[in-house]
This record gives C-alpha cells, sequence and structure tokens, in this order.
C-alpha cells in the first residue's frame, strides 16, 4: 500500500559514519606483485583481511594506470581474497578512470596507514599504512565514539585526552580526534580504538589499536595485557601472528624506531 500523503518516513535511512576500510597505496604497478602481496596478507591475518573493503590509491604513481591495466589489477586483488570497493582522490584522469570502472571515489576516510616510501600520503588524503603496507586498515572519517559516553581528561600538552570508563566491546570503535586515548577497562576481540595521538590500555587489549593515526610517528601504545589483533603507529603496523609468543599476555609499549615498529614488555 502506498504511504499515506504526508507521510515522509523513509523507507531507508542513510548515515554518513566512520568505516573500517583499507588503503592500498600503490607504489609499483605490478599487477601480478600486487596480488601476491595482498593473497600472502590475507593467508597471515584471515579474520582481518579475509573480504576487507579496500581503496586503492595511485597517488603514488607518475601516471595514472589506463583502464584494461586498473581493471586487472581490481580482478587480481578479488581473487586474492579482498574487496576493492573504491579509488582514492587523485587527479582529474584519476577522477575520469573511477567513473569507467564505476567505483566511487574517497577522500580521507580515517587515519593514514600507509606511509609511502620518502613521502606521506593520505589516501587522497588516505592511508598511512604499516610495517607492511595496510593502509588498511583501516581509515576515517569523523569519530563514532562508543555508546558508552567517555569522560574527557587533559593530557600533557594541555588539549583534551579521551578516557573511555567502561570496555570497548566487540564491534565497537572508539577515535581520539587530535588528542590520546585511556581505555581504562578491556579493548574486546574485533574491537577497535583509534587517536590522532598515544594510546593507553589499563586492561586487556585483544582488538585493534592504532596510534599516531593522521601521522604522528611519535605516538605510542601502551596496555597492560597485549593480546592484540592488530596495533599500528602512524600506518606501521603488525598483527598477532608477527608477535614473539613470550610477548603475548604481558605489559607492552609499542613505539616507532626509524620507521620499524617495535614492541617490548615493560613493568
Amino acid at each position: 500500500m502506498a504511504a499515506a500523503k504526508g507521510d515522509y518516513e523513509p523507507a531507508g535511512e542513510l548515515k554518513i559514519g566512520q568505516v573500517g576500510i583499507a588503503n592500498l597505496r600503490v607504489r609499483t604497478l605490478d599487477v601480478e606483485r600486487l596480488a601476491t602481496e595482498m593473497r600472502d596478507r590475507v593467508a597471515r591475518a584471515p579474520k582481518l583481511f579475509a573480504r576487507a573493503a579496500v581503496v586503492v590509491d595511485f597517488g603514488g604513481l607518475a601516471r595514472t594506470p589506463d583502464l584494461a591495466t586498473a581493471r586487472t589489477l581490481l580482478d587480481g586483488l578479488r581473487e586474492a581474497g579482498v574487496l576493492p570497493v573504491a579509488l582514492a582522490y587523485g587527479t582529474s584522469e584519476n577522477d575520469a578512470l573511477a567513473q569507467q570502472l564505476g567505483l566511487p571515489l574517497l577522500a580521507k576516510f580515517r587515519a593514514q596507514y600507509e606511509p609511502a616510501a620518502g613521502t606521506p600520503s593520505a589516501p587522497a588524503p588516505a592511508a598511512k599504512p604499516a610495517a607492511r603496507e595496510i593502509t588498511a586498515e583501516a581509515a576515517p572519517a569523523k569519530a563514532a565514539i562508543t555508546a558508552n559516553a567517555p569522560a574527557r581528561a587533559q593530557h600533557p600538552g594541555g588539549e583534551p585526552g579521551l578516557v573511555q570508563l567502561t570496555p570497548v566491546r566487540s564491534g565497537q570503535q572508539l577515535y581520539a580526534e587530535n588528542r590520546d586515548l585511556s581505555v581504562l577497562g578491556t579493548v574486546g576481540a574485533g574491537a577497535e580504538v583509534i587517536a590522532d595521538g598515544s594510546i593507553h590500555v589499563y586492561g586487556a587489549l585483544r582488538g585493534r589499536a592504532l596510534a599516531g593515526a593522521q601521522g604522528n610517528e611519535k605516538a605510542r601504545i601502551f596496555c597492560r595485557e597485549f593480546h592484540a589483533e592488530l596495533v599500528a603507529v602512524a600506518g606501521h603496523y603488525k598483527v598477532l601472528e608477527d608477535i614473539p609468543m613470550e610477548l603475548r599476555g604481558k605489559p607492552v609499549q609499542i613505539w616507532l624506531d626509524n620507521e620499524e615498529l617495535r614492541i617490548a614488555a615493560f613493568d
């Protein structure tokens, strides 16, 4: 039955929010190599990368690839186990290519997960991936604060830090924009905490923690009990499979040293 006149209730509610999307910044246009690298990532951490949404960023190339090459790359990525969903903003040629591929363009959607060699990148402005490249990860938009409204605190720089008083549960995402983040409880498996500054977790860290989201290489991650699925600082990342067994379940700190992600136990 047709809606009554004057009834403007939409059939579908559209909202724009923060989503977890990986950004693949193409540095060398070698389709076979790119697909192989992605296949390896999926094999190493299938819970994180299998069927992950990926934005393809051609901003690191001298020239935008032609339509046939781009299609071959997208097909290769799909066969590797991920789902290309958009191109990152770039030149007018990149815009035209996106239209030919039938894909949207995405600008900065979360954080920078993929540092390009020598030049910081943002998925047009987007991602700065990681100690291998993930741009994955991940990446934003505006902060989706968890359902439990967190309190604010002051961190040393005088900027307000974000304090989460309750656990961050599976499926929740917490983003501290332009500040540090402190979680007084645990970060559950499948949860994600992101900060443009450092991250402090006073309980167990089981989900994902992404510090220095806008490229701050001095940011650090601290936690009392390390079981993280993925950790990243300024785009450099490691997954749990990369972490020595002796560090699991221990208090650790994570930082960048000459663009290499370091993880060490502390008392």
